[in-house]
């Protein structure tokens, strides 16, 4: 893999982003991140360089890609909640500034009710799957559409599927699995660990893993 000198960073204000942020303060790996709102971000660091502006905006994502090696996305839709086309608009400025900055390596986060061709799903996550669709048709296609948007890309991206997520800096036994989502919860803490270690390995390269705790 490329060396890693600085990650641009997206959604780190957000509840999986705050613990992306420390893990990555504590891992002391500089990083640009990107703000809409500059009161929700207080952290004063020399490994940070805060770029304000809007995820939803390209001008704002150049800005924020620009000398960095990688990009991770913790982006949720936020409160109050952002437009449901959010993921799939984001993703494509990415990809647009990453190939126009040169950066080849992309890992973000979605939930466990994005489908691909290698699932064999089980009952409850079929019915998580299901219940969403029910519930968020909207964000929930647009999350399929981001999946689809990544597997034409020529990017080295992974899409890490997730259940609940629990704010917590406990750490725990974490499963991965490319078929089946193997638990119903994952600590924020053990998140952003594996999130970081997909910086330095290709292992899933262009898949979606599901992660949980054990």
């Amino acid at each position: 893999m490329k060396s890693i000198i600085k990650i641009a960073v997206l959604g780190g204000t957000g509840k999986a982003g705050k613990y992306l942020v420390n893990q990555l303060l504590t891992q002391n790996i500089s990083f640009k991140i990107l703000v809409r709102n500059p009161e929700k971000f207080k952290i004063e660091n020399p490994l940070i360089e805060v770029v304000h502006g809007d995820a939803q905006n390209y001008e704002s994502i150049y800005a924020l890609v620009e000398g960095c090696q990688a990009v991770i996305s913790a982006l949720g839709l936020g409160q109050p909640p952002s437009e449901p086309n959010l993921f799939s608009q984001v993703t494509t400025h990415i990809l647009r500034a990453m190939q126009a900055h040169q950066v080849s390596r992309y890992i973000l986060i979605t939930g466990l009710n994005v489908n691909t061709p290698f699932d064999k799903k089980g009952t409850q996550t079929r019915f998580a799957t299901d219940w969403m669709y029910t519930h968020f048709p909207k964000s929930t296609q647009d999350k399929q559409l981001e999946y689809t948007i990544l597997s034409a890309s020529n990017i080295n991206w992974t899409l890490v599927r997730l259940p609940l997520i629990e704010q917590t800096d406990e750490t725990k036994e974490i499963q991965v699995s490319l078929e089946d989502c193997p638990g119903d919860k994952i600590s924020a803490t053990d998140l952003a660990h594996f999130l970081i270690e997909q910086l330095y390995t290709d292992k899933f390269v262009r898949q979606a893993p599901f992660v949980s705790n054990a």
